[in-house]
C-alpha cells in the first residue's frame, strides 16, 4: 500500500508567491542564484541556497551557510510572507508549460515505506549530497524541497482532481520562465479520505526526482524515531500519464587521446552513422553526436539491442557500456571529471556551443528515457545510470514546506 498523510503546509502569501517561489536549489549554480535573487529580498533562494547572502567563495557546506538559511527562513515566516495552514490537508498543484500540463497531489509520503522500498528508487545517491540535505533540513527543522513522485494513474483520482481544479485556485502565478503554477486545497474531509483510500490500493509510488531529499528525510526519520513531523516527507505525486521526461545529454571534456578520425571509426563499429544528422534524435536507440562543428546521426546496430534486459537497453546504458567506457575511458560517470551532463531543457544548441567554445571536445544528445522503463526497472530493484532522466517542469520551492 502507499500511505499518504495530510499536513499543515507552510505556503506563501498568494499576493507574494511569484516573488517568493523559486526553482530547486540543484538546477543552478550559486552565481546563477545570486543573479536571480538580486534585488528580491523575498526570493526563496535565500533559504535554499543561502550562500548567496554570504561572501562569494565560501564553502557551501560551511556551518554559516546553514545558519543563514535558517535565519532567512524564519524572517519570511515572521514577516507573514510564509503562512502555515490552520489544519492538516492535502493540496493540488498544477503546472502548465506550453501545451503541457500536470496536476499533482501535495502530501506527506511515508519515510518507513521509503525504507521498505514501497516508495521505489531508480538512482544511487551520493553520501555528500545526502549529508547536505540532512543538514539543511535540520537547520530549518523543515523540509522545503518536495520530492517528485509518480504512480500508475487511477481514474477515480483523476475525476476528483478534475472536480476540485474546476474552481478558482488559491495561488496562481506565471514565473519568469513562462511556467504557470496554481494550487487548490482539498478542503472536504470526505475527499481526503477518498484519496487516502485510493492511494492505499496502490502497490508502490516511484521517485521521479528527489532521491537525495527522500534519502535525507529517511535518515532524519530513523534518527528521530518518527517523532514530530519526521515520519513523512514532503512530496508532490503525479499520475504517470501526465509526466514529461526530457533527455539528459552528455558533454565530454576530451577525446581520450584519440584523433577525430579514430573516434568516428570506432563509433562506426557500434552505430550506423549518417552525416550530417539532426541534433535531436527522434526515437529510441538513436543519438546525436557533435564534434568539430558537425552533427552526426547515430543509430545502434541491431547486434547491440538484442537479448538484453530493460536496464541494459536504455540508451544511457548502451552509450555507457559500448562507448563511454571502452572508447573514452569513462568507467564511472558518477565520479569522472571528464564528463558533464546537460538537462534537455537547455537544448542541443548548448551542446554545440560548449564544443565550439573549446569547453568540451564532443557531445552526445539522447532520446528521452521512457517512464515505463523507469517504473519497470524500479520494480525489478534495478539502478539506472546517473543522469538518465530530466523531468520538466520543475516543482517550485516554497510553494509548500513541511515543518518538522
Amino acid at each position: 500500500m502507499a500511505t499518504i498523510t495530510p499536513f499543515a503546509a507552510l505556503r506563501p502569501d498568494p499576493v507574494l508567491a511569484a516573488r517568493v517561489c523559486e526553482l530547486p536549489y540543484d538546477v543552478m549554480s550559486s552565481d546563477e542564484a545570486r543573479v536571480i535573487a538580486s534585488g528580491n529580498e523575498l526570493s526563496f533562494l535565500r533559504v535554499s541556497k543561502p550562500e548567496i547572502d554570504l561572501p562569494a567563495g565560501m564553502d557551501v557546506h560551511d556551518d554559516a551557510v546553514y545558519a543563514m538559511g535558517r535565519e532567512n527562513f524564519q524572517r519570511l515566516i515572521a514577516g507573514g510572507v510564509l503562512r502555515r495552514d490552520s489544519s492538516p490537508m492535502f493540496h493540488l498543484y498544477r503546472q502548465i508549460m506550453g501545451d503541457h500540463h500536470q496536476i499533482g497531489l501535495v502530501a506527506l509520503a511515508s519515510c518507513q515505506e521509503y525504507l521498505e522500498n514501497i516508495v521505489k528508487k531508480h538512482e544511487l545517491t551520493r553520501p555528500d549530497k545526502e549529508d547536505d540535505r540532512v543538514r539543511h533540513i535540520e537547520a530549518l527543522n523543515a523540509q522545503t524541497g518536495p520530492v517528485f513522485l509518480t504512480y500508475q494513474a487511477v481514474p477515480a483520482i483523476d475525476a476528483l482532481v478534475g472536480q476540485i481544479t474546476a474552481g478558482d485556485p488559491e495561488i496562481d502565478f506565471t514565473a519568469a520562465d513562462g511556467v504557470r503554477h496554481s494550487c487548490w486545497p482539498v478542503a472536504e474531509a470526505a475527499d481526503r479520505i477518498m484519496l487516502q483510500r485510493e492511494f492505499a490500493k496502490l502497490p508502490a509510488l516511484y521517485i521521479a526526482d528527489g532521491h537525495h531529499r527522500s534519502a535525507a528525510a529517511g535518515r532524519i526519520y530513523q534518527k528521530r524515531g518518527g517523532l514530530g513531523g519526521s515520519a513523512g516527507f514532503l512530496a508532490v505525486i503525479f499520475p504517470h500519464d501526465q509526466m514529461r521526461i526530457l533527455p539528459y545529454n552528455r558533454l565530454l571534456k576530451d577525446l581520450n587521446g584519440l584523433s577525430e578520425t579514430a573516434i568516428l571509426d570506432a563509433l562506426a563499429r557500434v552505430f550506423e552513422i549518417t552525416m550530417p544528422g539532426p541534433s535531436d534524435p527522434g526515437e529510441k536507440h538513436a543519438l546525436g553526436f557533435y564534434m568539430a562543428g558537425q552533427w552526426y546521426a547515430l543509430r545502434f546496430r541491431a547486434a547491440f539491442t538484442c537479448n538484453r534486459s530493460a536496464m541494459e537497453l536504455l540508451d544511457v546504458s548502451l552509450l555507457q557500456t559500448e562507448v563511454l567506457a571502452p572508447l573514452f575511458g569513462i568507467d564511472d560517470p558518477r565520479t569522472s571529471t571528464r564528463i558533464a551532463f546537460v538537462g534537455g531543457i537547455r537544448g542541443t544548441a548548448e551542446l554545440a556551443q560548449s564544443v565550439d567554445s573549446g569547453d568540451a571536445a564532443c557531445a552526445f544528445s539522447l532520446f528521452a528515457t521512457g517512464l515505463e522503463d523507469l517504473m519497470s526497472i524500479a520494480d525489478a530493484g534495478g539502478i539506472m545510470p546517473p543522469k538518465s532522466t530530466w523531468f520538466e517542469p520543475k516543482l517550485r520551492d516554497a510553494m509548500f514546506s513541511h515543518l518538522l
